[in-house]
């Protein structure tokens, strides 16, 4: 009996010593701001709370000396401790970081910010602390008072930039001084430290604290089914192939930056304009938009990608645009390339030469051209069926696995495009499109195959386009130009440069009119080339460029007496082409 009583209390105690309570750690509470005249002494109060009972607290500074003043009672759970501050013989910010101790062994720690002035100097009082996202400026204000009258001020600033936007006159005895933050783009801590100066120059001095938070960024996982407004200054992620549907608007304000998850296949991510949808993306050269994948860690505000090169393909899809302008082809209406069959809004095509998707004006896409299947990318800009209602001026496209732009039928005008860095090609038409593209470059890269790559009507409708003041850059293996399948249309006023040698080239660097179909069509003037210029590699003549007689309507030129090409004036500032230096040669 007295050995089942012993092994009865043992497994109490053991039961008992097994359910031991969790305190909560500590929490300390600082003081406000507090300025201290150099070389003296201030005390100030922190308050805790400790569940487990306080045990002890340490005390370090900077700027200063500090001891505890008065303690907490051991196994308090609530109480202040006292700390004096001496502070140093120099102005300038200083601190005071209490570390507090429970019974169990927790720690919490509280900081106290710090001013250290002159007697007889400028008294100033900082700004509570702020918040401010990342690359955004927010106005702060310190207040003083200045009996010998007020000289000057200088702000200083850490993780951002800082200046001065508004001070008092010469002179004055009190007053504000406002300075505009700018925070830099990572996420944390920054500051202000304004100095201000009087009369006796003496200088007094305050900091204020900031904190740096990230911009705002909102998944988008389900079609635009209702009128939308994507705001500046916000990043949107496409999470999956998004469709702006039949009858609805979706509103992109300047600056948002759009980004697309990773995926390829069925899961491949874009922005697709379904017929009778409408895209109002409307950006500015001080702000445009940016459609880019989850892997590029620019921000609201920023040009060039941080982290990735501009020769980077392939990480999403891209923006596709379905209208019902006619289409030569099949049928009068088509599955667009780069969209399963399975999904009904990527159908283009129709009978309404004058319908109107919106207003794409100021767009820079980037590392796009997911492959849903077998040689079947998605285009940076996809135009299929786009009326002439809709307006499309100030593209940028970059690093894309497939074509630049290319259009299917429509009849849209286009203005101002720059290509860089294509995967396929760079000018890409088909099915009879019946716009203007004005003002445009192309700048190859190493996976490049053709600057222009024209195709002719697929069915009955014969309308023709008009190409004109351009100019392309050639790669070492790029061709300038295939006009295939029928092609036909005007192509004038382009200049060419940087492209190779055919001869020893693979065939790479010349303009070739495929099948007879096309070179009918150019002998009859239905495929018109006028005034085409090219710097040409040392030695090459015009014939072993410009093929099947298409040579007559070419001049060598240097790139000095060249007279035609692209205006390069609109590209310059919002287009990571010109941030980078890429049109140095234009």
């Amino acid at each position: 009996m007295k050995k089942i009583l012993s092994y009865l209390f043992i497994g109490a105690l053991v039961i008992t010593t097994g359910c031991k309570k969790e305190y909560a750690l500590p929490e300390v509470t600082a003081p406000s701001s507090t300025s201290v005249e150099v070389s003296k002494s201030v005390d100030l109060v922190f308050q805790f709370t400790a569940e487990a009972g306080f045990a002890s607290a340490t005390v370090s500074a900077t700027a200063g000396t500090a001891v505890i003043k008065t303690n907490g009672a051991t196994g308090a759970t609530t109480g202040n401790i006292v700390v004096t501050f001496t502070a140093g013989t120099t102005i300038g910010a200083g601190s005071l970081t209490l570390i507090v101790k429970d019974a169990e062994g927790q720690t919490e720690t509280a900081t106290a910010v710090l001013s250290l002035f002159e007697k007889g100097a400028p008294a100033i009082t900082p700004p509570s602390n702020t918040d401010v996202e990342v690359l955004k400026a927010v106005d702060i204000s310190f207040a003083f008072t200045a009996e010998a009258g007020y000289k000057s001020a200088s702000p200083a600033a850490t993780g951002g930039a800082v200046v001065i936007k508004t001070e008092p006159a010469a002179n004055a005895t009190s007053g504000t001084v406002v300075v505009t933050f700018t925070a830099s783009r990572a996420v944390g801590a920054g500051s202000v430290v304004l100095t201000i100066t009087d009369n006796n120059n003496k200088n007094g001095q305050a900091t204020g604290v900031l904190n740096k938070t990230a911009r705002p960024t909102i998944s988008v996982t389900q079609n635009i089914s209702a009128n939308t407004t994507w705001e500046t200054g916000k990043i949107y992620v496409l999470e999956g192939r998004i469709a702006v549907l039949d009858g609805v608007t979706l509103t992109i304000e300047p600056g948002v930056i759009v980004k697309g998850r990773e995926g390829t296949g069925s899961n491949a991510t874009a922005l697709l304009v379904a017929r009778g949808g409408k895209l109002i993306a409307d950006g500015n050269a001080s702000s445009p938009i940016i459609f880019t994948t989850v892997a590029d860690q620019i921000l609201p505000g920023e040009i060039a990608s941080p982290n990735l090169d501009s020769t980077v393909p392939g990480l999403w899809g891209g923006l596709l645009v379905l209208g019902k302008a006619p289409i030569s082809a099949a049928t009068d209406e088509m599955q667009i390339e780069g969209i399963p069959v399975s999904d009904l809004n990527g159908r283009y095509g129709g009978t309404n030469p004058l319908d109107n998707s919106g207003i794409i004006r100021y767009i820079s896409i980037r590392h796009g051209g997911a492959n849903i299947g077998e040689g079947n990318e998605i285009n940076g800009l996809t135009l299929g069926g786009v009326g002439s209602g809709t307006v499309i001026e100030n593209i940028e496209v970059i690093a894309n696995d497939d074509d630049g732009i290319e259009w299917f039928g429509g009849t849209v005008n286009v203005n101002n495009v720059l290509i860089w860095n294509p995967y396929d090609d760079g000018v890409d038409t088909d099915q009879s499109w019946a716009g203007t593209l004005d003002n445009f470059i192309v700048i190859c890269g190493s996976g490049t195959d053709h600057a222009l790559e024209i195709d002719g009507p697929e069915g009955t409708m014969l309308a023709a386009h008009i190409v004109k003041n351009g100019s392309v850059k050639g790669a070492a293996a790029s061709e300038l130009g295939d006009f295939r399948a029928g092609a036909r249309g005007t192509f004038e006023n382009i200049y060419f440069f940087n492209f190779p040698d055919p001869a020893t080239s693979s065939g790479r660097g010349d303009l070739t009119l495929s099948g007879t179909a096309t070179q009918d069509n150019f002998a009859a003037g239905i495929l018109v080339f006028n005034n085409l210029q090219i710097t040409p590699a040392a030695g090459v003549a015009l014939t072993s460029i410009f093929l099947n007689g298409t040579h007559v309507h070419a001049t060598s030129v240097t790139p000095e007496n060249r007279t035609v090409g692209a205006d390069k004036t609109e590209f310059a500032g919002w287009t990571w082409a010109s941030i980078a230096g890429q049109l140095t040669d234009f």
